[in-house]
């Protein structure tokens, strides 16, 4: 295969990794010419940044159990050199097809070996092609540290995927991989070389949802945990796909509901100021289906309603369904304007007005039309 052929195998080979907050499908590249493995993320802040998402190679000795590209699965498998690679995205980036890189690969030969390959492709972009834009670069598990560092200095967001949330689930999924040592390990090495830069790095991790039995309780336990000790920017969740000729192939698909409200959940763990113990979980550790994980809270703690949004703390606001962070900045800015009476000023300062009605109180009063819960 020429070297276009074989960028759009690798792109196709690349869209199981995730990476951005969205139920939309990881798996859609847009093809045009050599944008074939293109790959639209979503910004945290709306709109889209059109990034090459590829592997080095799709050759990988590992095990993983719901992976296309495993060990031993009958599939045709492809490698650019970090030449043919770096001098590609070059080409697409001057014709504007492409803003930035996600890197990733299979693991050929020894961890260090496989991310030796990565790293001189994002070094022959960075030094010889001067490129200056976004770079996501995946650290593979069993890297040296010292190929971490490198990477923390080259790259702009770095990631090491967990794939599970506990070293006894990600048992179910690879025989080989070894959550602490390799992956976790990783995690943390990168994280001490992140503080000592000028610049700021940020950092990722993936799940892969619904593959090992784990409940929604452990993710999210792990997740909070990630976010507090090693400052990761962003947990992703991967709803499970069965692939043909895997281990898993007959294995359920996780629901997409399912993903998106493990999404709401980390944005409270991430954003809003929640600890994980305090989310709403069945018996069997799970999320609700019906309801989301926010208005779950509110509705199992009724003793904390109505609040008075004028007296209200911003973390005791970002508890009320219906606001968010930049509209409980914007209740404190106008509360030292004035004194808060109307629902429709809580709906100007961008707050889910009906949603959050019934939970507050306006100067002393329920907002007109509520109707209480209890």
């Amino acid at each position: 295969m020429d070297v276009e052929q074989r960028l759009y195998a690798l792109g196709q080979a690349a869209r199981f990794d995730v990476c951005q907050a969205t139920d939309r499908p990881a798996d859609a590249p847009v093809r045009d010419e050599l944008a074939g493995c293109i790959f639209r993320a979503v910004r945290r802040g709306g709109g889209c940044t059109p990034l090459l998402k590829v592997l080095q190679s799709s050759v990988c000795e590992r095990d993983c159990a719901y992976c296309a590209n495993r060990a031993g699965r009958d599939a045709r498998r492809s490698t650019l050199t970090p030449e043919e690679l770096a001098r590609t995205f070059d080409d697409m980036a001057r014709r504007r097809l492409v803003e930035g890189l996600f890197l990733s690969s299979g693991m050929c030969g020894q961890a260090d070996q496989a991310m030796g390959r990565m790293l001189a492709t994002v070094e022959l972009l960075r030094r010889q092609y001067e490129f200056r834009g976004y770079i996501h670069l995946k650290i593979l598990p069993g890297s040296d540290p010292v190929a971490i560092a490198q990477a923390v200095s080259l790259a702009d967001r770095v990631s090491v995927n967990l794939e599970a949330p506990t070293p006894a689930r990600l048992a179910a999924l690879s025989q080989i991989k070894d959550y602490g040592g390799e992956l976790w390990a990783a995690l943390e090495t990168a994280q001490a070389l992140r503080r000592k830069r000028p610049t700021w790095v940020s950092m990722t991790t993936q799940f892969v949802v619904g593959a090992a039995g784990e409940e929604d309780r452990e993710l999210l336990t792990t997740a909070s945990r990630l976010y507090r000790q090693l400052g990761l920017a962003r947990v992703y969740y991967s709803a499970f796909r069965p692939v043909p000729d895997t281990p898993l192939e007959g294995h359920p698909p996780a629901p997409l509901w399912r993903q998106n409200r493990l999404y709401q959940a980390d944005m409270l763990l991430n954003a809003y100021g929640f600890a994980a113990g305090e989310l709403v979980y069945d018996q069997g550790g799970m999320l609700a289906r019906e309801e989301d994980p926010k208005q779950a809270w509110a509705r199992a703690h009724p003793e904390f309603f109505p609040l008075e949004l004028n007296r209200a703390t911003r973390q005791d606001l970002l508890r009320v369904p219906g606001i968010g962070p930049t509209t409980a900045e914007r209740l404190l800015a106008w509360r030292r304007q004035g004194t808060l009476t109307e629902l429709a000023q809580v709906k100007k300062a961008g707050a889910v007005a009906g949603r959050a009605a019934p939970y507050i109180l306006l100067a002393g009063r329920r907002p007109q039309h509520q109707l209480s819960l209890w």
